[in-house]
């Protein structure tokens, strides 16, 4: 039976945000951590400690990768999906997610062959030669994470298309699910099987195989469209503007890992010219403690991401029933929450940075890790509250059709800022000027952000916001 969702355009819009972001926020959130929870059982057994870290942090962004492309699709396809159910065109609806099941699983199933054939030489690109013990866990831990590829990225892209069909709950609880069975079996598989990163990766697979089951039988049984063998017909227009409403997600994913691999190369190079950590048997620790900054922002972006993402079916059937009061007043009140995500964030990796690292195994490291910890935490995160604003606007302009905008901001803070601050201020500063290259990206970004809410709500207040869905 399908369901009407005419409830977007009438129903309390904080009660909206509410019901969608909520869950939307946890779904991310327990996506976050699949990489995280394998980062805090390596981190605390003892035959791997920052070496394990090290190779975690060098296989993450091959994990981003995947992301990147997994949101282009689910992410497209939900704006586009709400757009049109929002204009009452079920059928181009019904056509982008049947695209969008088929675009999930090829890709995925290429990417992993990609993977599997070229270890050695995408591992060396992400910094993986750092030292030889890094290397091999590095290589061991990507190898199974790339079997579970096309699971992952399934999984992933479904995420947001079930959310557009009206059961954000279902859709995070797919992935809590998955996400339940990892916090599981990685303490089995690494302390008890000592299987090491293989124990790790082989957890978080099975955790991802088990959400790709629970969506794809939730595709057998969707509410607002009933998919038939026609919606997986071929249809270039549709499936063009289903991946270039997703584009921005795609980007900003995609972008992120550049500027992961600029950071990383650069804590290998740096390091090795640092007094202390120029010594082999410290080599890792810039990596493994950056990583681990990494990770934890990881859980405050997946916040900011999921509160904005959560919007996306909202604002879509509001921009396609011209509803554009609405949208501006969901555009305030996601900004008041993501600049009080931000706040708390702040607080916290800025007075508790010692007990954030005591998580991730310091016990057992040398003095170095810790103090390291402490001042990549401090400055590597003291503009969060910018970061998280900047992402939401990138979010909400990509729900609103305005792909141009949407992915030029995002380039523009991952790419021109992220990837050329890495690369510039080492130079200067050392070892330092890679810490300094989030902040600074963070500030020049809001500042461009700024400009461009200012312009989103005159049009929104003046109804002169164009939209194209299909």
């Amino acid at each position: 039976m399908e369901q009407n969702q005419s409830y977007l355009a009438t129903e309390n819009i904080g009660k909206l945000m509410v019901k969608y972001a909520v869950p939307c926020t946890i779904s991310l959130l327990v996506g976050a951590l699949y990489n995280i929870v394998d980062q805090i059982f390596i981190a605390n057994a003892s035959y791997l400690g920052s070496y394990g870290n090290a190779a975690n942090t060098v296989v993450f962004p091959l994990t981003v990768i995947a992301l990147a492309v997994a949101v282009m699709i689910g992410d497209g396809c939900c704006t586009f999906v709400s757009m049109n159910l929002g204009m009452g065109d079920k059928r181009a609806a019904g056509n982008s997610i049947g695209l969008s099941i088929m675009m999930s699983i090829v890709s995925g199933v290429v990417l992993s062959a990609v993977y599997l054939i070229f270890p050695a030489p995408i591992l060396t690109v992400f910094g993986g030669t750092v030292n030889d013990e890094t290397f091999a866990l590095s290589r061991e831990y990507f190898f199974y994470i790339s079997l579970g590829i096309p699971f992952y990225m399934f999984g992933q892209a479904m995420n947001p298309i079930i959310r557009a069909d009206g059961s954000p709950r279902f859709a995070m609880a797919s992935t809590l699910l998955g996400a339940i069975i990892n916090i599981i079996l990685d303490p089995i598989f690494i302390f008890s099987f000592r299987w090491g990163m293989m124990g790790a990766a082989v957890a978080t697979v099975i955790g991802q195989i088990a959400t790709a089951l629970l969506s794809l039988g939730y595709l057998l049984h969707t509410r607002s469209l009933k998919l038939s063998r026609v919606d997986f017909r071929w249809d270039r227009r549709v499936a063009g503007r289903t991946l270039s409403l997703g584009i921005c997600s795609f980007l900003s994913q995609i972008s992120l890992v550049a500027s992961m691999a600029a950071v990383n190369n650069m804590l290998r190079k740096y390091g090795a010219r640092d007094a202390v950590f120029g010594q082999e048997m410290y080599a890792q620790i810039p990596m493994a403690v950056v990583g681990i900054v990494m990770k934890v922002f990881q859980i405050v972006i997946s916040v900011v991401i999921g509160m904005a993402a959560g919007c996306i079916p909202i604002v879509g059937y509001n921009m396609g029933d011209n509803r554009l009061g609405r949208v501006k007043k969901l555009f305030t009140l996601l900004l008041a929450g993501e600049t009080a995500v931000g706040a708390v964030a702040l607080i916290v990796v800025e007075f508790l940075p010692r007990q954030l690292i005591v998580i991730f195994g310091s016990a057992n490291e040398s003095v170095y890790y810790t103090e390291f910890a402490v001042k990549a935490f401090r400055i590597y995160l003291c503009m969060v509250v910018f970061a998280c604003i900047n992402k939401a606007t990138f979010i909400f302009l990509q729900a609103m059709g305005k792909a141009l905008a949407s992915t030029m901001l995002s380039m523009v803070r991952e790419i021109l800022f992220g990837v050329g601050f890495a690369l510039i201020l080492p130079v200067f500063f050392g070892l330092d000027g890679v810490l300094y290259s989030m902040p600074v990206s963070d500030i020049l970004t809001a500042t461009v952000s700024a400009l461009i809410i200012a312009a989103t709500y005159r049009q929104l207040s003046n109804g002169r916001v164009q939209l194209q869905a299909a």
